[in-house]
């Protein structure tokens, strides 16, 4: 049996992980001098459908909006039943997970990749809310039910 791409990095996380976790999320949110980073451009994204960036996927669904108060936003509305995943970051090994989870906006799946750091200021880093490549699944979601 050959393992896919990026199993290796996967971290188990039980429901009461996730639940903790979104809890720390919500605790960054309602702190308004919690510095959100929200990365609009990627190095990926030059060899992505333009639909499927960052960069389209904010600007369409939130046109009239600052990228960073709807992510704050949206965010804030994350549950248990949208998680798919935790991986590591390989990049920067030292950082802390990175959590996945996917929603649906405007009937199309959105991948949405980040992490949040409460040390001496709260900090998240969004890598991902985009239009996702490969339509979402049942099985993407281990706490659905």
């Amino acid at each position: 049996m050959t393992a896919q791409k990026g199993e290796f990095n996967k971290v188990p996380k039980t429901r009461e992980d996730v639940e903790t976790y979104l809890s720390k999320l919500q605790y960054a949110l309602q702190d308004d001098s919690t510095l959100i980073d929200f990365q609009e451009e990627r190095f990926v994204d030059q060899h992505r459908q333009k639909e499927c960036t960052n960069v389209y996927t904010v600007a369409a669904l939130f046109p009239d909006e600052s990228p960073k108060e709807a992510m704050r936003r949206e965010l804030a509305t994350l549950k248990v039943q949208d998680y798919i995943e935790t991986v590591k970051d390989t990049r920067y090994p030292k950082r802390s997970e990175l959590w996945v989870f996917g929603k649906r906006y405007m009937g199309k799946d959105v991948y949405i990749k980040f992490r949040v750091e409460i040390v001496q200021r709260n900090h998240m880093f969004i890598l991902s809310f985009h239009f996702s490549t490969i339509p979402f699944s049942e099985m993407d979601f281990p706490f659905a039910n």
